[in-house]
């Protein structure tokens, strides 16, 4: 009998310990290295990477004259340069509408959630406007045009990312 009873106390001493231990979030190492990079400070906004590419753009913008070709060259097809501006255009804006009025203004972290078509817009516009300007660009620069206007994108992008 009191072999019984030791049994069913040490059961019942190891239900409890259990649910205690249920109770408390159970951390294993990888949880405890997901702490400490949140620890640590975050990373350098100069790096490797984002000046690469800054100055890839900067380089190609300089070498194939990109400003003075969109404004002088004739053989730019004006029709689709024209359609693939106003769809930059509607893609910017709506950006800005997320960033400015509904993250700062209205304070809505969330705008997926908010509207839910406000990004897929916005990329279906930014997609349309980047095949819009390869069209436009490619009497200019043939087979160079997507590497050139991938170029400037991630310029402007890693530029972006420095500032904020």
């Amino acid at each position: 009998m009191a072999e019984a009873e030791a049994l069913l106390r040490l059961r019942s001493r190891f239900r409890h310990e259990l649910s205690q231990a249920a109770a408390e979030p159970l951390l294993i190492p990888e949880d405890l290295e997901d702490e400490e990079r949140k620890k640590e400070k975050p990373l350098p906004r100069f790096n490797i990477h984002s000046i690469f590419w800054i100055l890839s753009s900067i380089a190609v913008t300089y070498y194939v004259e990109f400003f003075s070709t969109i404004k002088t060259d004739y053989r730019i097809e004006g029709r689709w340069f024209l359609l693939g501006s106003s769809l930059l255009i509607i893609s910017l804006l709506i950006a800005i509408y997320c960033i400015f009025y509904l993250e700062w203004y209205k304070e809505i972290r969330e705008y997926e959630q908010y509207n839910p078509t406000l990004v897929p817009s916005a990329t279906a516009a930014f997609i349309a406007a980047t095949v819009c300007f390869n069209i436009a660009l490619w009497p200019v620069w043939s087979f160079f045009t997507p590497f050139v206007l991938f170029t400037q994108f991630m310029g402007v992008v890693m530029f972006v990312s420095l500032l904020g």
